[in-house]
């Protein structure tokens, strides 16, 4: 008999878990119930084996308040590799614990206070069946619920009765929960100052269009809406179930509504082809040694490369040591003018005594860390191979000159793998240094402590991703690989230890132009994922394997053919009329209103000067938002 303080609100028979994540089958899984349950009047989401019927408690998942006592929160250890990989840094109860949800092979009941729930992660793939990924506000996520037979949009359903339901802008398979109180959103908007206007009509704005009211901040949220990743502080607020602009419910059983991307079918892609790389550079040099049409330039190259004997001289354009409308004498002033500056920032850091360095820590560190990096460094190429090799010390004058240059900044360790290939192609001390500069301005954020830059582009490839392969990301999500985290080195040193060195000349030449935009390097990590989703999805990865699948591929990939699909996927996402507007962002495609045009992030480039030169085929274009300002997107490119 329930006890007077147990009411039931909700049942729901076969939820299993799953104890395997490789194989699926009667002995790998556990049947169960899903249920609502009030307690004392507090609701809470349960589950508890077929076996078990509720007999024995659950564990309880909550989040430990501040001061006090007692046992730490329960994690759930499933004793396997999951789904999901549960690192805890809770640390050890001073008084033994009851037994998690698992039990020397004995698997328990578990209990989530509605209150205590942060997030809903909901996934489908044709390879597996649906299942559902809950997250505490303690940060536990729990084991995934698996329903074989239908239910899930009965069990939101009544889950709602107590809490709201915020699908996430950026990834429609995301949830985040909070109570029907209307004054925590404003506070947790105000406690994380995403936005300057703190009016009464926030919320509703927010409801209205969240692309258009985060836009300003959406750096400061890069992580706030990875909840069942990594929770941050403060719930969401979301639409209310009654809003015109609310997501459709999920469809019925037994499969899932996804809403990213909701409803776009992306077209063949484009066969594209590589041409012949630059060899002919005077052609486009005037009388005083102009060039006369940078745009053309920077198409071959992206289409080509350039042929080694002009990569020394092509390079200080492409990196912006001259400008491309300088005269062959300005460019020999500003060579005297460079080398100048480049010594007086050297003579900085080597007239230091050892005395003085003594109490200098940050330089004494940066020192230490770029000889360090600098006798590992490209050494099987002969230009830093061997002791005394007079390309290291060079290596090394450069890395601690462009201390002085950005002392700020300083050094971090993967500078060494960029300045590398400039110096070898240079063969010059300062030429390199200008040059280094150059790509530190397209990539100095990546080294920055925040990392926010790199948690940006992690969240843009996982929008480009979804666009393109919903399935695959969903697979990736199972295995808890959803974050991309294996693609950091990728972007972080541009693909630098995943290609040849001979390679790399090349690839970093065409990623110059940033044609045909400036996120093509997000674009070739979706060629390679997409390039290994057989392997990925047909052999039972778990996050571990895939990690280990991924770091195995350097050295293995073949560069044109990387680029090639790179830029089909560009041509064909860009082609596809029903893009969410974040991706047409993130494709350089989307042109703000003339409100916007006083902002410097928005000045036309170079780039987007060639694109709009080209012939109009399959524009993209989105619904009008509800902002303020209306938005046009620039059509794709067409090559030759």
């Amino acid at each position: 008999m329930e006890p007077e303080n147990r009411k039931l609100i909700f049942e729901k028979e076969g939820v299993y878990l799953h104890t395997n994540a490789k194989r699926s089958n009667h002995d790998t899984t556990i049947p169960g119930f899903i249920r609502i349950v009030e307690r004392d009047g507090e609701p809470a989401l349960e589950w508890s084996p077929v076996q078990d019927d509720g007999k024995n408690a659950p564990a309880v998942f909550y989040t430990k308040k501040d001061g006090e006592g007692g046992e730490e929160e329960t994690k759930f250890d499933p004793g396997y590799e999951p789904d999901w990989a549960v690192i805890s840094t809770v640390k050890q109860s001073r008084e033994k614990e009851r037994p998690p949800v698992r039990d020397t092979g004995h698997w328990g009941s578990f209990s989530l206070p509605l209150s205590e729930l942060y997030s809903l992660r909901r996934a489908r793939f044709s390879l597996g069946r649906n299942f559902m990924v809950l997250t505490s506000r303690g940060g536990d996520p729990l084991p995934p619920l698996h329903f074989h037979r239908g239910g899930t949009r009965e069990l939101l359903r009544a889950m709602q009765r107590y809490i709201r339901l915020a699908p996430s802008p950026v990834d429609g398979r995301l949830f985040l929960a909070y109570p029907h109180d209307s004054g925590a959103l404003s506070q947790s908007f105000d406690e994380l100052q995403l936005f300057d206007d703190a009016s009464s009509d926030l919320v509703s704005r927010f409801i209205q269009d969240p692309y258009a009211t985060t836009f300003g901040g959406f750096s400061k949220v890069t992580n706030f809406f990875r909840g069942a990743l990594r929770p941050p502080e403060s719930p969401l607020h979301s639409r209310t179930p009654s809003d015109p602009h609310a997501p459709h419910p999920a469809d019925d059983e037994p499969g899932f509504e996804l809403i990213t991307c909701q409803g776009a079918e992306l077209g063949p892609r484009p066969v594209v082809n590589r041409g012949q790389p630059l060899d002919n550079w005077e052609q486009f040099l005037d009388p005083e040694g102009r060039i006369t049409d940078p745009q053309k330039v920077k198409e071959l190259v992206f289409r080509g490369g350039i042929v080694p004997a002009l990569r020394k001289e092509v390079w200080k354009f492409l990196l912006g040591f001259y400008p491309w409308n300088s005269t062959a004498k300005e460019r020999e002033d500003i060579i005297r003018v460079k080398t100048d500056e480049y010594f007086r920032m050297k003579v900085q850091w080597k007239s230091v005594s050892e005395e003085q360095e003594m109490r200098n820590s940050l330089l004494r560190g940066y020192r230490s860390l770029i000889e360090r990096d600098v006798n590992r460094t490209d050494r099987q190429n002969p230009f830093f191979s061997g002791n005394e090799n007079p390309g290291l010390k060079l290596l090394h004058d450069v890395l601690m000159t462009y201390c002085m240059y950005n002392f700020d900044l300083g050094y971090v360790q993967g500078m060494s793998d960029l300045l590398a290939p400039l110096l070898f192609v240079t063969q010059n001390e300062v030429e390199s240094f200008w040059c280094l500069t150059g790509f530190m301005e397209l990539v100095h954020q990546n080294f920055e402590e925040s990392q926010e830059a790199m948690k940006q582009q992690l969240l843009q490839l996982s929008l480009l991703l979804r666009a393109l392969d919903p399935e695959l990301c969903d697979y990736l999500d199972s295995q808890d690989s959803g974050s991309l985290c294996f693609c950091f080195r990728w972007l972080l040193i541009w693909y630098k230890r995943e290609f040849s060195f001979e390679d790399i000349l090349s690839l970093w030449e065409v990623l110059w132009t940033r044609l045909p935009c400036a996120n093509f390097h997000l674009l070739m990590a979706c060629a390679i994922l997409e390039s290994q989703r057989g392997e990925l999805i047909g052999s039972n990865h778990d996050f571990n394997t895939i990690l280990k699948h991924i770091n195995e591929l350097t050295m293995k990939l073949d560069l044109q053919t990387v680029l090639l699909e790179a830029e089909g996927i560009y041509l064909q996402l860009a082609q596809c009329k029903e893009l969410p507007v974040k991706v047409h962002e993130v494709l350089g495609l989307y042109v703000a209103s003339s409100s916007d045009e006083g902002s410097p992030d928005l000045e036309p480039k170079e780039t987007d000067t060639l694109l709009s030169r080209t012939e109009v085929r399959g524009a993209a274009a989105c619904p009008p938002s509800n902002s303020s300002h209306t938005a046009s997107h620039r059509p794709p490119p067409t090559y030759p």
